[in-house]
């Protein structure tokens, strides 16, 4: 079977890691790519539109199509790719918009009875801050447009609320949604969906702010522990009632969803809520949870582009997984780009990988070329052994002034534990 992957972040890193062990994989390709999927696909440049994509699938004869970031699915990607009658791994556009437009994910919500914050939605700026400065404090201000997993703002006062709306509505035809704060852990739910069927992956937590204690600006993501210990209970409400009627709700609205379907959710007092949908693999939660998976990517993401989709597909080792991120200095701003980068060359029994997010070659020689650079994941039987192996990779890589949170998994009151010996050698 001939893949295209399309995307360029360690997410896609971790997913072409993944098909490439398949054997039903013959020929892997990737557009863009990144030096790091470069190891595992043949990389294709292409202009990146949907026409443009779908033209690159047939000329390369692929016979299953993956998508890995939002941008292209809200687009349109998979609509063009289905247009061909070419089989892929994602959902259409209208499936899509529970990420792409958040306005409309809560409504979506609200008519399919899915437990979320109470919220408002608004076009108009002089509405949304009358709205604002009603409600007590703390206050989340969402843009509810595609912004990388950034654009939310948890606002102290209502100082802090204007500001970040008044940000939003900056831009042309803005819209934001204004939401209550919710009190609890969060964590992530991602499943595989095939338009009917669900198969649900082990729970994650994302540490989503620049700093250590959860403070600063929201990132993309800075590090991941997997499985978060969700109580059986819980996650059978999840499945049951935010899960199954997400599927349900966007497959009775003509929109059935292939693909992953992510659940950002808060563990309140009343149960879990949903902070957030995605419509396709978390970015770090991928590199956390896929090299968990003991069975075959490519077979599962085929059932799911067929409509066929078993949970005995579905089987992940029952180690923990840590991933941290080393981000370019000036992250989430500016980040340094051209940093040189030097990997270590990992011992095999260290079940370890490094994750190119944002790196190029230049001149043959590894260097930053985004905001977030590395994901370094490591495997164990426990978490505080996985955090030890993966912190142990990160202090043996050479990237000068790499931000890095050193508290991942601190909310479980996980630590690093263990000490991993690695051999120090360039390995892109």
């Amino acid at each position: 079977m001939n893949v295209l992957l399309i995307g360029s972040g360690a997410r896609e890193h971790a997913i072409a890691e993944r098909l490439a062990r398949s054997p039903l994989v013959t020929r892997l390709v990737a557009t863009p790519g990144n030096p790091g999927i470069a190891r595992h696909a043949r990389l294709v440049a292409c202009e990146g539109t949907p026409a443009a994509l779908a033209d690159l699938a047939q000329r390369e004869g692929a016979d299953l199509v993956v998508i890995g970031p939002e941008a292209p699915l809200a687009a349109g990607a998979a609509d063009e790719m289905l247009a061909r009658g070419l089989r892929v791994f994602g959902p259409s556009r209208a499936a899509a918009r529970i990420e792409g437009d958040k306005a409309w994910s809560k409504a979506f919500m609200r008519r399919h009875g899915i437990p979320t914050a109470a919220y408002e939605s608004f076009t108009d700026l002089a509405a949304a801050l009358a709205y604002a400065r009603a409600h007590p404090v703390p206050i989340v201000v969402k843009d509810a447009a595609l912004r990388a997993g950034k654009g939310v703002t948890v606002c102290a006062n209502a100082d802090e609320a204007e500001a970040a709306l008044r940000a939003i509505f900056d831009a042309p035809d803005a819209s934001a949604v204004v939401e209550a704060f919710m009190t609890g852990q969060e964590v992530t739910v991602l499943a595989f969906c095939d338009g009917e069927r669900f198969v649900t992956m082990p729970p994650a937590q994302d540490h989503k702010t620049i700093h250590e204690g959860d403070v600063g600006p929201m990132t993309g993501g800075m590090g991941v522990i997997c499985p978060f210990p969700l109580e059986p209970d819980v996650m059978e409400r999840v499945r049951r009632e935010i899960i199954a009627p997400a599927l349900r709700g966007l497959a009775q609205e003509g929109s059935p969803f292939v693909g992953v379907l992510y659940a950002g959710l808060m563990l309140t007092p009343e149960g879990p809520k949903v902070v957030e949908f995605n419509c396709r693999f978390g970015d770090p939660e991928a590199e956390a949870a896929l090299p968990l998976l003991e069975s075959d990517l490519a077979g599962i993401v085929l059932a799911c582009a067929e409509g066929r989709l078993r949970g005995d597909l579905v089987r992940f080792s029952d180690h923990a997984s840590a991933v941290v991120v080393m981000a370019a200095p000036g992250y989430p701003g500016e980040p340094a780009r051209g940093v040189p980068l030097n990997l270590p060359t990992l011992d095999p029994s260290l079940e370890a990988r490094v994750f190119h997010a944002g790196t190029a070659l230049v001149d043959g020689r590894l260097v930053s070329a985004g905001g977030r650079v590395l994901a370094v994941q490591a495997s164990a039987p426990t978490l505080p052994e996985a955090l030890g192996r993966a912190y142990a990779v990160v202090d043996a890589v050479g990237f000068e002034g790499a931000l890095v949170r050193r508290d991942i998994g601190f909310r479980i009151g996980a630590r690093p534990a263990g000490e991993a010996s690695l051999v120090g050698a360039q390995d892109v």
